[in-house]
């Protein structure tokens, strides 16, 4: 949040000392509200990552695979900000196997940058040829497979959702507010690495909202003194916060979607009763109620695990 003075402007006063005096109060009145430098931190949770990292056991781990998670809106920032800039964030794949980590459900493996990988492995192969005879080599792992892939992407960006404001002016006293509203849609999908088959897909979408407030002072203060004074606050929420908050939606949707179809198991049947598991399961039967989620708990025994 960034508070903007935007202009603070005074006409002529009767003295050069009660003008300078105002102009001083002016500027300390309405000095920014935040700290003008700020130390790094760690990526504020949001409410998904603690459910992600809430969620009961499962039967196993899935060993899954990111080769991308792309921004297929197609969309470039408006000029004049610039004309060849994505307006969503690109590196929504990490983000995505930050949050199937988080979830304890499955064990990403790396493969968006495959290649780096495999030329590191190379170059470990071609020193593996010890000057010593009889000095063992030290062999090399095999890669893991996965059991899954984890497909999708950044499927929509709309901008104007809905705008809109108000505002008020009394005697040359006023304030107004303006209001922007956004829309980002996030798909995912698994697919079974043994046969192709689209094992469970999921849509999330998160609003991104954006306003501006403003006040102003516009008076005469004397015969021939007129003050005019402006300020103003705006707000954007991030864009790539919206992004992997719809993503880390999207995957914990994702789970308890594949434990309701048998897709995966929980380690405990009863688990399927967890107030986060339930939560979810009412939102996917479009039930918003959690009492009124009549789901039995998923057998273990019979059931295929990935």
């Amino acid at each position: 949040m960034i508070g903007v003075l935007r202009y603070a402007r005074i006409g002529r006063l009767a003295g050069a000392a009660s003008g300078a005096l105002l102009l001083g109060v002016l500027m300390t009145g309405c000095a920014s509200p935040v700290p003008v430098f700020d130390n790094a931190q760690l990526t504020p949770a949001t409410q998904f990552t603690r459910d992600l990292a809430k969620l009961p056991p499962p039967k196993g781990k899935m060993v899954a695979a990111v080769y991308g998670f792309r921004d297929q809106t197609g969309q470039y920032k408006p000029s004049p900000d610039s004309s060849f800039s994505a307006e969503v964030t690109q590196g929504a794949a990490s983000m995505l196997v930050d949050a199937l980590r988080t979830s304890n459900w499955f064990v990403p493996v790396e493969r968006e940058n495959l290649q780096d990988l495999l030329t590191e492995r190379k170059i470990v192969r071609a020193l593996e040829t010890p000057a010593d005879k009889g000095h063992p080599i030290a062999a090399i792992g095999a890669l893991t497979p996965a059991n899954v892939i984890i497909e999708g992407g950044i499927v929509g960006y709309d901008t104007n959702l809905r705008t809109g404001g108000l505002g008020v002016n009394y005697l040359g006293i006023g304030a107004a507010t303006q209001y922007r509203v956004d829309q980002v849609t996030i798909a995912l999908r698994a697919v079974d690495i043994r046969n192709g088959q689209v094992l469970n897909s999921v849509s999330t979408t998160k609003t991104i909202y954006s306003y501006e407030l403003t006040a102003g002072v516009y008076k005469f203060v004397g015969y021939q003194n007129l003050l005019q004074v402006e300020a103003g606050l705006t707000y954007n929420e991030p864009q790539q916060l919206c992004v992997r908050e719809a993503i880390e939606a999207a995957v914990v949707h994702l789970i308890v979607q594949g434990i309701s179809t048998h897709t995966w198991d929980l380690k405990t049947a009863g688990d399927w009763y967890d107030p986060i598991i339930q939560k979810y399961a009412a939102q996917s039967n479009g039930i918003f109620n959690q009492a009124e989620v009549k789901v039995p708990p998923p057998a273990t025994s019979g059931t295929p695990t990935l």
